[in-house]
């Protein structure tokens, strides 16, 4: 969340450290990149830098023109500097993978997901970010004085000690970093005040800092132990997982989502499914992936049958479907992310009710992986489903005002004013909710998403 990529669709095909050309920019792009990364990425009018802060800086300094940071990497709207700004995105798929040529699903297919277990979750929630373990430019909020209209709050972020021990660690933030921080007792004695007003406050684990491949299965069972530590120190609900960055990707040879076999995909599964055995079905299981690792899976999956494609992509797919019975609440960010194709095999772009339409239709309807008709991944259940959205412009790219972030919802929950977009797996009045990073950001916008959006969802029945 709080460091999150940048991607385009196209871009999926890219080698580590190329240029990636969308439109008749390249020459302009391949041109200023090297100044800033070799891992620079040319992306739909920006230029996008992996684990490149100074550059932005740098950026700024030359061309005066804010850089958007969201941690990762660095991107900058190059208002044509660099050939960009006026490119559009893609109208048409890489040339190594053809779209699906059959019809994308009309009705949900099967699913053998069981009714919704009885967690005290609203029918309609408001599901949002709370920064605990670090301070940014949105300030520190103390868990106690969190509105009580949010009814599950992720603790941002359980961390790994190294990328690949799985020994998950939860350190809140120092007095010198966040001023005003309150003291361990009293950060206990929140958890439990909104634990007893009905709310659910889970560890999340990942982040762009939180990095976690479960490599080895050593490393699994360090997972499952340190985070059902850290779980049972403080009395929490549940897990979230917010793996981003390089945490899941698919081994070259593993097609099939339904049987995965790269150890991380495995060994996460595994741990997941350990971590609900001990703590039984009241436990609250949430997701936070990005598009990259789930509806881009629509065209691309892992690095494709020929090789040469990103492996990250559609990455979270066997996770989800592993744990499809066990999932509480899946909510894909839909920010930060490039044109994503949907059901009508058209390409929908961040920035107003169309993107998070179109992308939480795919999670209602169900696709084909890879355009594949004959391996689907199933329709998750409304209840299971929640759209991820920025609490403001500071937060994320991909902020869009209330009123259409109520018409994306509106038309998902009612099935009205959905635009030009059909709907393809239908309206269902039980859509869990809205996700936002973060509620910091919310109280640093006067609580903007919270006393608008999260109002509006709790006003449909």
């Amino acid at each position: 969340m709080r460091r999150s990529m940048i991607f385009a669709a196209a871009s999926v095909l890219a080698a580590a450290g190329t240029i990636v050309s969308l439109g008749s920019s390249a020459s302009a792009a391949t041109a200023c990149a090297p100044a800033w990364s070799a891992t620079a990425t040319y992306v739909g009018g920006n230029i996008a830098s992996q684990n490149a802060h100074n550059y932005a800086a740098k950026w700024w300094t030359q061309n005066e023109s804010p850089a958007t940071h969201s941690g990762q990497w660095d991107v900058w709207a190059d208002n044509g500097a660099c050939g960009g700004g006026t490119t559009p995105p893609p109208t048409t798929a890489p040339p190594t993978t053809a779209p699906p040529t059959t019809a994308p699903p009309t009705t949900p297919p099967p699913t053998t997901n069981p009714p919704p277990p009885n967690t005290g979750i609203p029918k309609h929630a408001l599901i949002g970010y709370l920064h605990e373990t670090f301070a940014n430019g949105s300030g520190y909020l103390k868990l106690a004085d969190v509105p009580s209209n949010w009814d599950i709050i992720d603790l941002a972020f359980g961390e790994p000690s190294s990328v690949t021990s799985g020994d998950i660690h939860f350190t809140r933030c120092s007095a010198s970093e966040c001023p005003g921080v309150e003291s361990d007792a009293d950060f206990q004695a929140a958890i439990k005040a909104k634990q007893a007003a009905g709310k659910k406050v889970l560890l999340s684990i990942g982040g762009a800092n939180g990095e976690v491949q479960l490599t080895t299965t050593a490393a699994r069972d360090k997972f499952v132990s340190s985070v059902g530590a850290i779980i049972d120190k403080w009395g929490l609900n549940g897990l979230d997982v917010d793996f981003e960055g390089h945490s899941l990707s698919l081994n070259t040879g593993d097609t099939d989502f339904k049987n995965p076999t790269t150890p991380v995909i495995v060994n996460l599964i595994s741990a997941l499914k350990s971590l609900k055995a001990r703590y039984g079905a009241g436990f609250v299981l949430t997701m936070a992936p990005e598009t990259f690792f789930v509806q881009l899976g629509y065209q691309f999956y892992g690095s494709g049958p020929f090789g040469g494609q990103d492996p990250r992509a559609g990455s979270f797919l066997p996770v989800i479907y592993a744990m499809r019975n066990d999932l509480t609440i899946l909510h894909v960010q839909d920010y930060n992310s490039g044109p994503i194709m949907g059901l009508d095999n058209q390409y929908h772009n961040m920035g107003g009710a169309d993107f998070h339409i179109a992308m939480t239709d795919m999670l209602l309807a169900g696709f084909p992986v890879a355009g594949n008709t004959a391996n689907m991944f199933p329709a998750l259940r409304p209840d299971q489903v929640a759209i991820g959205a920025p609490a403001t412009v500071n937060a994320g790219n991909g902020y869009v005002a209330p009123a259409l972030l109520q018409q994306a919802f509106g038309c998902l929950a009612k099935g009205t004013n959905c635009g030009g977009y059909a709907l393809h797996g239908g309206a269902h009045s039980d859509l869990r909710g809205l996700m936002t990073w973060s509620i910091n950001w919310d109280h640093f916008n006067g609580y903007e998403f919270q006393n608008q959006n999260g109002a509006y969802i709790k006003s449909i029945g």
